[in-house]
């Protein structure tokens, strides 16, 4: 395949590394600095495009590229507010953009977990829950895009919890998301609930980079054909 990298930071450097050991060609590296570069391919150049960029940027990097007709796997959050519009647009331009907060196939496992605990807990009313995120110091966003997927999940299955928080001690209706930057830690995603006589806890850790890097290009690959809106739930059906 012919891939554009869109965003060349630590994480475009690692996607790079690992689409080309599974033979595909890198087409462009675009950042900030080479912006036009992008602006002058087309579809008949890329098969894909794989943006890990900055939350200020991503809106119009994926617009770019469903306007374009090439089909996009998007790895940023921090810019969600806009996403529905930008998959309103892919239908209507009959495009394919796939988005999704965590590529990592061990992180999408523990969504699913995350969930059918929840679900499991919901009748019992003495357990509080709260989940915790980290990150290495450079991540701009928080709390973390996958953070905000685990409460979500949450809130989905626990009985009378309707919004999160962040950082903050929340009310009967929250679930609070504590977040933290530390290091270089590529993400550490703790799930608690606390009883006053024990507490049930579920953790995934990521080692490094490579786990995120492999998912989004294996997204790439998958999503090459295709027409429409997808995520990580229809990559993993198949």
């Amino acid at each position: 395949m012919n891939i554009v990298l869109l965003g060349y930071g630590k994480m475009g450097k690692v996607i790079e590394k690992i689409a080309l050991s599974r033979g595909h060609n890198i087409v462009a590296r675009i950042d900030v600095n080479n912006r036009s570069e992008f602006d002058a391919l087309t579809a008949a150049d890329v098969d894909a495009v794989i943006e890990f960029s900055h939350p200020l940027s991503a809106y119009d990097n994926v617009k770019s590229c469903i306007e374009k007709g090439i089909p996009v796997v998007s790895g940023t959050t921090g810019w969600l507010e806009k996403k529905p519009e930008l998959e309103a647009l892919t239908l209507e331009k009959g495009s394919a953009f796939f988005w999704s907060s965590n590529y990592s196939i061990g992180v999408n496992i523990f969504f699913k977990l995350n969930k059918m605990l929840a679900k499991l807990i919901s009748p019992q009313k003495q357990y509080s829950v709260s989940t915790t995120e980290i990150h290495h110091t450079e991540k701009k966003d928080s709390p973390s895009g996958t953070a905000i997927t685990i409460a979500e999940g949450l809130i989905e299955n626990l009985a009378g919890k309707e919004k999160w928080i962040n950082n903050e001690i929340p009310a009967e209706n929250e679930v609070a998301i504590w977040s933290a930057r530390e290091g270089k830690v590529p993400g550490t995603h703790i799930v608690k609930y606390i009883s006053d006589i024990d507490q049930i806890e579920i953790l995934h850790q990521a080692h490094g980079r490579e786990g995120f890097a492999l998912g989004a290009v294996i997204a790439a690959e998958w999503i090459a054909d295709k027409k429409g809106v997808f995520g990580m739930d229809d990559l993993l059906a198949e």
